[in-house]
């Protein structure tokens, strides 16, 4: 019981740090980076930002701490890669809710068009 008890804390932890992570605009905007080239170096992955290196790697300590990227060192050059299991999880969480959503989505567009049928009927 405590071992499944454990397993149960540490995976919310895991998608408290993952959600928490990607709040952030400019980690997203990292990861989708990291996404389109996977094994960047720090200094080009910061190129297109508008912030200062240490900003970056603030970032990186955040997306690191949950696991998002990894970071390796060759040399003088560091290299972060995406890890994709920390979304795996997030994203097989939000799947577990779906259901909720797409029935209110569907009722939100059935109403959005009966009341554009009502407007043009209105219209005429």
């Amino acid at each position: 019981m405590r071992i499944i008890l454990s397993h149960v804390v540490n995976y919310q932890e895991r998608l408290t740090r993952t959600f928490a992570a990607l709040v952030d605009p400019t980690r997203r905007a990292i990861l989708a980076r990291l996404e389109r080239k996977d094994g960047v170096s720090i200094s080009e992955l910061a190129e297109p930002f508008a912030i200062k290196l240490p900003a970056v790697m603030k970032h990186l300590d955040v997306l690191d701490g949950a696991g998002l990227v990894t970071r390796s060192k060759s040399g003088r050059t560091v290299t972060v890669r995406l890890r994709s299991q920390p979304m795996r999880e997030a994203v097989a969480w939000l799947r577990r809710y779906e259901h909720f959503w797409s029935g209110s989505l569907d009722r939100l567009a059935a109403y959005a068009a009966s009341q554009e049928t009502q407007a043009r009927n209105r219209g005429r």
